[in-house]
């Protein structure tokens, strides 16, 4: 097992130029969700290059399947890979070297099954477009496309390195009120003011996060707050993301933003509807998994923080309930941290690639110790672990 895995480091430092290269194209042209249309050539250009069976627009029009193995011989073993962008400040969140990374850990495994006479199982690249807020991977798992594989991993730059983040499950709330319209000077008091409705919604909310629990996160905007000062909002609207450690504690959280939002109603004598959309679960780290990936990545000098970090929510957490995974995140910096213009350009700068490759070599070596025949205890236990687990949570929503 390690000449194995010397040969997926020795392929992945080889091809360290080509991997720079592609996190180079991707980060320049930044591509919104569900039209990274670039960044699915050049990927998938290359893995094609490198001798995987390469399915592209596979499911949806930006998301590939890259498979290199046997089915028959072994597990299947997927990496993933992100490419989508942020408006306005493009790769913000790093994908392109999340993308970096997937393809280079892919190659790695490639190089380890063929040093094996492909006997021991196989590996799969799946590129998952729109996590921005796009909810890629959910639709890939309505389409079945992680059936049969055996775990799941990715892994995200950040600004510490964390092995097990806490991924928060989240939902869209949209508060619309209705109210009546009247000239806000000749006659108010015919009007019911919907613009007041949202405010003390908004008041009551904000009053309401004392007694929320320490995870809990709830964040919103003002959409809609009527069409000019002397009219009396007849419609105004809010916009918030919920999120929790669970689908338990979103759905009782969800219950309280909605009561402020009734409650608002009332008190203005206004209409309210809501609605839910966006929905991602939270991230289910298992164990066993990431015991073996940290063992790896100590051996490659990555030093683990010590936050126990709260990691906003991605769609990877809609994955974790239907195969093992592990999403861990890796430092590019120590300074500004996701979704902020500093990591853009920190993702895109060389000091990134190294880290990057690490994270590739560990993921690899994780994978190839699953491969192995002496693996499969491990991958029968890794399984156990998921099953017991998913098996005392609400399955979340898979849907748009």
């Amino acid at each position: 097992m390690a000449d194995f895995m010397k040969v997926a480091k020795s392929k992945i430092d080889a091809s360290a130029g080509e991997l720079n290269t592609i996190s180079q194209e991707i980060w320049s042209h930044p591509e919104l969700n569900f039209n990274e249309h670039h960044a699915h050539e050049v990927l998938t250009d290359y893995l094609e290059k490198e001798g995987f069976n390469v399915e592209r627009h596979f499911v949806l029009d930006t998301a590939f399947r890259a498979t290199f193995g046997s089915d028959n011989a072994g597990p299947n073993i997927c990496v993933i890979c992100e490419y989508d962008a942020l408006p306005e400040i493009g790769h913000a969140c790093g994908h392109n070297l999340i993308a970096e990374c997937g393809v280079a850990a892919g190659i790695g495994i490639k190089a380890a099954l063929e040093a094996s006479g492909n006997k021991y199982g196989k590996v799969t690249v799946l590129g998952t477009p729109g996590e921005e807020g796009g909810g890629g991977k959910k639709r890939l798992i309505k389409a079945n496309a992680f059936v049969g594989i055996a775990v799941a991993m990715m892994a995200h730059p950040y600004r510490y390195n964390v092995p097990r983040p806490i991924a928060l499950s989240m939902t869209v709330l949209v508060i619309k009120f209705q109210g009546k319209a009247s000239h806000a000077a000749a006659a108010p008091w015919d009007g019911n003011n919907a613009l007041d409705a949202a405010v003390t919604c908004y008041q009551s909310i904000s009053n309401m996060r004392q007694q929320m629990k320490p995870a809990c996160r709830v964040h919103g905007i003002f959409t809609n707050g009527g069409a000019a000062p002397n009219i009396i909002p007849e419609q105004a609207e809010l916009t918030y993301y919920l999120r929790a450690v669970d689908e338990n504690e979103l759905a009782m959280l969800k219950k309280k933003v909605e009561a402020c939002a009734e409650g608002a109603a009332i008190a203005t004598e206004c209409k309210v509807e809501m609605w839910t959309w966006g929905s991602n679960a939270n991230v289910i780290t298992n164990s066993l998994l990431v015991d073996i990936y940290e063992k790896y990545a100590r051996d490659l000098a990555v030093h683990w923080s010590e936050h126990d970090l709260i990691f906003g929510s991605t769609d990877f957490g809609n994955t974790s309930y239907v195969v093992p995974g592990i999403h861990p995140l890796f430092r590019i910096t120590g300074g500004a941290n996701i979704h902020a213009r500093e990591f853009m350009a920190t993702a895109g700068a060389p000091e990134a690639q190294a880290p990057t490759l690490i994270q590739a070599k560990a993921l690899a070596m994780t994978a190839i110790e699953l491969l192995q025949p002496s693996g499969q205890d491990t991958l029968k236990k890794i399984q156990k672990e998921f099953k017991e687990t998913v098996s005392k949570l609400p399955m979340p929503d898979m849907g748009d």
